[in-house]
């Protein structure tokens, strides 16, 4: 219990079963003992908890620890904009070299021009090919395998729009009360939403709609 409880307030973020049971391997704890050990400490009141259905999310107590004042919050934030400012740049330095460097490295030899030129010129023809097909009227896909794909595509776009929500409303339970600001919160779990990898949700919904709607219509 001693060792969990150690870990759970050094990380001060929130864990399950799981994660603390991976990161204290190195103590041949087995996750059924991490998981009697949080528990203790939870009804003990060491650490605080929050079910959501049959998963038990295990945080730190924040009370423990010292809250900075008003003067101190803004002084934090002074050195994390000039922390900000400082790593942009480094970012800017670094993101220049690399260009350079690919910019090296993408200088074909002569035998390399003449075997991208024949895998272009291959890649060519099969696009004429198709190119035919479609204009004489022949299907390239079949009902059924539109079927296939179009099933896919909607099941998997409604798993998305659903674990979207349910990790929006989980997160908003477990940032309820936290004093950490969410943005610095997330980087620091390793977060990413869709729209940090340039993922955009709304068009294939928009696509599913639209698939739907065809289907109705086709009835």
């Amino acid at each position: 219990a001693g060792i969990v409880l150690n870990f759970v307030n050094q990380q001060n973020r929130p864990l399950n079963s799981q994660n603390v049971a991976d990161a204290l391997q190195k103590f041949s704890l087995k996750k059924t003992a991490v998981q009697k050990g949080l528990d203790a400490l939870a009804d003990s009141g060491q650490i605080s908890f929050k079910e959501y259905g049959k998963q038990k999310i295990y945080l730190a107590r924040q009370d423990q620890f010292d809250i900075p004042n008003g003067e101190e919050l803004e002084e934090m934030k002074k050195a994390n904009s000039k922390l900000q400012e400082e790593l942009a740049e480094q970012k800017k330095i670094t993101s220049e070299v690399e260009s350079e460097i690919k910019g090296l490295q993408s200088n074909l030899t002569l035998d390399e021009i003449r075997s991208k030129e024949a895998r272009l010129q291959s890649e060519v023809q099969e696009m004429e090919e198709k190119l035919k097909k479609l204009q004489s009227g022949v299907i390239l896909v079949k009902p059924e395998d539109k079927k296939i794909i179009e099933e896919t595509f909607s099941e998997k776009t409604n798993q998305w729009r659903k674990r979207k929500r349910m990790f929006k409303e989980l997160w908003d339970n477990i940032t309820e009360n936290s004093p950490k600001d969410q943005k610095e919160f997330k980087e620091e779990l390793g977060l990413e939403y869709d729209e940090d990898v340039d993922v955009n949700f709304q068009p294939y919904s928009e696509m599913l709609a639209s698939l739907n709607k065809r289907r109705k219509v086709s009835r």
